[in-house]
């Protein structure tokens, strides 16, 4: 007589392996500021440079760095305008963003739930 097939529940690290296996998380979202920068935008309409600046306790350099990596993948779109002689910087997340932030924080559910 044959045996009956066994069938075995993956192991919590199997299951890890499954979602860390298949990376989807956005790489350039993962980095601590520029998920910083998106989140913070996902939340309200836009941000100027400066309430960024302060909100993430970041430098000028960083925050620009940051901003414009996001702004060539199409994630932030920059808005530079004058308010009298003053330059103003407004930052708003465009919808290949928020579907990004979407993707990347479902892919990190899954992973939590994994390891869980």
């Amino acid at each position: 007589m044959a045996k009956a097939a066994r069938k075995t529940t993956p192991t919590p690290s199997a299951r890890v392996m499954r979602v860390v296996s298949n990376p989807v998380a956005d790489s350039l979202i993962h980095e601590r500021t520029r998920l910083a920068i998106v989140s913070s935008l996902a939340v309200t309409d836009r941000l100027s440079f400066s309430e960024l600046k302060a909100l993430l306790d970041i430098t000028d350099g960083n925050l620009s760095i940051h901003a414009r990596k996001l702004e060539d993948a199409g994630y932030v779109q920059c808005e530079k305008t004058f308010e009298g002689r003053m330059p103003k910087t407004v930052y708003t997340l465009t919808s290949e963003g928020r579907a990004a932030l979407k993707r990347y924080l479902d892919h990190m559910e899954k992973l939590i739930d994994a390891a869980r």
